[in-house]
C-alpha cells in the first residue's frame, strides 16, 4: 500500500474504469478531469493526490477531449512522481499526505 500511483482520465470517483471521456460528455458535464491517485486493491479508489481540470467544449469528440486532457496528464502526473519520490508524499490509512499535510478527499487542484 502508498507504493504505487495511478493516473486516470476522470474527475476520481465520478468515472472510474474505461470510456471516461465519452462518459463525460455524454452526462453533459461541463468539465472533465485528469486525477493521479495512489493505487489500492479498488479499480481507481485509491486516495486522489492531485487533479487538472479541462474544459469540454460544444463540439468534443471522445477523441479531442483525449488530446487535452493527455495535455494535463503529462504535466500532473510527472509532478506528482516528483513529490514521490522526493518522499514529501505518503499514503496513510485511506489519505493522501503532501508535505505533512493531510490532502481533502478529492486530492489538490492543478493549478493551485
Amino acid at each position: 500500500k502508498g507504493k504505487m500511483l495511478n493516473i486516470h482520465p476522470s474527475l476520481l470517483p465520478k468515472y472510474q474504469g474505461l470510456n471516461t471521456h465519452q462518459r463525460a460528455i455524454d452526462a453533459k458535464d461541463d468539465v472533465h478531469c485528469v486525477s493521479v491517485d495512489f493505487v489500492t486493491e479498488e479499480l481507481d479508489g485509491g486516495p486522489v493526490v492531485l487533479q487538472a481540470k479541462v474544459p469540454i467544449l460544444a463540439d468534443d469528440t471522445a477523441d479531442t477531449l483525449a488530446k487535452r486532457i493527455h495535455e494535463q496528464e503529462h504535466v500532473i502526473y510527472p509532478l506528482v512522481v516528483k513529490w514521490f519520490s522526493e518522499h514529501r508524499l505518503t499514503m496513510e490509512a485511506d489519505y493522501a499526505v503532501f508535505d505533512n499535510q493531510p490532502l481533502p478527499a478529492q486530492g489538490a487542484a492543478y493549478p493551485e
